[in-house]
């Protein structure tokens, strides 16, 4: 996915893992292909965004420490590209002394790169606490409350946000240590999230995702070939007549919204699959739209049954959060479930991180929640118990750090 120069473009990397020689004096085997794929980090635009979905995701939310104001976020953005950079590449994290205090831990030592991405993010009160409040864009004010929300304050939001993903899980945790590690005293976690996805290559074909409910989740995606992919999901980068100039920094870049989602399994597993997918508006086996056709198809949601009724319910998750219904508002949904134990009460923690990209949030994810809200017939099967909303810059260019336009403008 993703054109030429975007950050999300997928390479093959020969011998991606050479730059452990410091600590392996031999020379490496040569790379499965799965653990060759190497990620871009300079480009116009961040990985991870239109990155294939990877098999291991790690969220982490920082707050700037008392005492860290600008200069501080400055060098810890340095450093934290610095890092990004490297482990991308399938290099070490640094190249200290093997006994120093900043040495690579090594948990990845024999790994390729495994597609990993970084992807770093700003939020509402980051401006607050660098002193750019006259930088922050429009698009970040807070997002409205909706009915169905019951968020936990202490896993939501935050000053600083970094994605990570992999293909391997060691590679994916390697990263985040990594990141951990090099926040120091400038930010402390505010929370941290693990996810995971279907690994490439554990289907006959490559196909859509399925969640934890079973369902093929993904379909409806915009696609990078679609015309109107990047002014749906980036922001310009050249100002359009009445924007500010003082948001240029954003420009390449995009707006994430991240939900945590739990999904409660066992209400949804006592439904019949007939009944799913009425409240979807999709074939469970093969994500069609009821109205037929394969996944692919255009859905039709004025086609009725021979009783007459819509094939495509009218509180169907589909239809009510389909492009069509909402103006053409449109978001790049790129999720993992996650799964964190057994409640007290036997049912599972376990749904979905919800993390969807788009050029405003206000046209993208708003108004299709709010409508989502008012009567979606999946609303009795999930709880939404963690938000955040962050502006993720463009893709830094080469000698540049992500977010420099910003905190050195």
């Amino acid at each position: 996915m993703g054109a030429a120069g975007a950050g999300g473009l997928v390479l093959g990397a020969a011998g991606g893992a050479t730059g452990y020689a410091t600590t392996r004096p031999d020379e490496p085997p040569a790379l499965a292909s799965l653990g060759s794929q190497q990620a871009v980090f300079h480009g116009k635009h961040q990985p991870g965004i239109t990155t294939p979905l990877q098999a291991r995701g790690h969220l982490i939310a920082f707050d700037l420490a008392p005492g860290s104001g600008r200069t501080e976020a400055a060098a810890l953005m340095r450093r934290w590209s610095t890092v990004a950079k490297r482990l991308m590449a399938g290099e070490p994290a640094d190249t200290g002394a093997a006994d120093g205090p900043g040495h690579d831990t090594g948990i990845a030592l024999d790994a390729g790169p495994s597609a990993l991405t970084v992807t770093f993010g700003f939020g509402y009160t980051f401006f607050e606490r660098t002193g750019l409040v006259d930088r922050r864009p429009l698009g970040l004010d807070p997002l409205p409350p909706f009915s169905a929300d019951r968020l936990d304050a202490g896993r939501s939001d935050g000053d600083l946000w970094v994605q990570i993903g992999a293909d391997d899980a060691l590679v994916a945790f390697h990263a985040l240590r990594a990141v951990q590690k090099e926040a120091a005293a400038t930010a402390r976690v505010r929370w941290q999230m693990n996810g995971f996805n279907r690994t490439p290559g554990a289907t006959a074909e490559p196909l859509t995702a399925r969640n934890l409910m079973g369902q093929v989740d993904g379909t409806g995606n915009p696609k990078p070939s679609e015309s109107d992919f990047d002014r749906r999901i980036f922001v310009p980068t050249r100002p359009g007549p009445g924007d500010d100039a003082q948001h240029a920094w954003l420009a390449g870049g995009s707006y994430a919204v991240v939900r945590r989602i739990r999904m409660l399994l066992d209400d949804w597993e006592k439904l019949p699959v007939a009944h799913q997918e009425r409240v979807i508006g999709r074939r469970k086996a093969d994500g069609a739209p009821l109205s037929g056709g394969s996944e692919t198809t255009a859905m039709d949601l004025d086609k009725a049954g021979p009783d007459g009724k819509l094939l495509i319910p009218a509180n169907a998750h589909a239809r009510i959060s389909s492009p069509e219904r909402n103006s053409g508002a449109a978001m790049l949904r790129r999720p993992f479930s996650y799964h964190d134990g057994i409640a007290a009460d036997g049912t599972p923690d376990a749904g979905l991180l919800f993390i969807c990209w788009q050029a405003d949030p206000l046209k993208g994810f708003v108004p299709v929640q709010r409508k989502l809200d008012r009567g979606d017939a999946l609303s009795p099967f999930v709880r939404h118990e963690a938000s955040g909303l962050f502006a993720v810059p463009g893709g830094a260019a080469d000698g540049e750090y992500v977010g420099q336009r910003l905190l050195e403008s």
